[in-house]
C-alpha cells in the first residue's frame, strides 16, 4: 500500500508559476516529498520517460482508431507509426523548457496521485483536479495542431511506470526517506 509516484510538472506548468500549487496539493492530500529537482530534459532522457512498448503502442493504437470512428474518420497508420508520431510530439513538448521531477510518497500514492491531476485531456479533467482547474486542452486541438497536448503535470500510472520513472528521473541519493509527523494522526 505504501507507494512511491513520479508527478512531473512540465513547462508550461513551471512557466505559468504552478509548480507550488502542484506541490500544495499534493501535501495536502497527505503525500510526502521524497525526492524533487528542476532540470531542461535531453531528447534522450525524453524518449526514455515515453518508451515505444508493445503495451503502449496497442494502448494507443485502440483509443485513438475508437476516437477516429466516433468522429466517422479512419487511422491509416499502423499503431507502430502512429505511437511513433505521437512520442515524438511528447518528446518535443517535454524538451520545450525546464520541467521540475518529483517523487511522492504515501499510501496509494499512485491512484491518488492520478485522481488529483485529473484526466490526460484536460478538457475532460473534473473541477478541482489540477488539470481541470488550470488546463482546457483538447485532443482534437493537439491533433489539429500537430502537437501532444499540454496538460501541465504528469503522474505515473502504475507502480511498473513509477519504478521505471524513479529511476529514470533520479538516483538513490536523491531520494528522502522520514516520517511526516501528521501521518500519526491521518493514518
Amino acid at each position: 500500500m505504501m507507494e512511491k509516484t513520479v508527478i512531473l510538472v512540465k513547462h508550461d506548468g513551471v512557466q505559468r508559476g504552478l509548480v507550488g500549487e502542484v506541490i500544495k496539493r499534493f501535501e495536502q492530500k497527505g503525500l510526502k516529498i521524497a525526492a524533487l529537482k528542476m532540470l531542461q530534459p535531453t531528447k534522450e532522457h525524453a524518449e526514455r520517460q515515453y518508451r515505444l512498448t508493445p503495451e503502449w503502442i496497442s494502448k494507443l493504437g485502440e483509443k485513438s482508431r475508437k476516437a477516429a470512428a466516433e468522429k466517422g474518420q479512419k487511422i491509416k497508420e499502423s499503431d507502430e507509426e502512429l505511437a511513433k508520431k505521437v512520442q515524438g510530439w511528447l518528446v518535443q513538448y517535454i524538451t520545450e523548457g525546464p520541467i521540475v521531477a518529483m517523487v511522492f510518497e504515501g499510501y496509494h500514492a499512485i491512484e491518488v496521485g492520478r485522481k488529483l491531476v485529473g484526466h490526460t485531456e484536460s478538457r475532460q479533467a473534473e473541477i478541482g483536479t489540477i488539470r481541470g482547474d488550470f488546463s482546457v486542452d483538447s485532443y482534437a486541438l493537439a491533433d489539429m495542431k500537430q502537437r501532444s497536448i499540454r496538460n501541465i503535470v504528469h503522474a505515473s500510472s502504475s507502480k511498473e511506470e513509477a519504478e521505471n520513472e524513479i529511476k529514470l528521473w533520479f538516483s538513490g541519493s536523491e531520494i528522502y526517506d522520514y516520517t511526516r509527523k501528521d501521518w500519526q494522526v491521518m493514518h
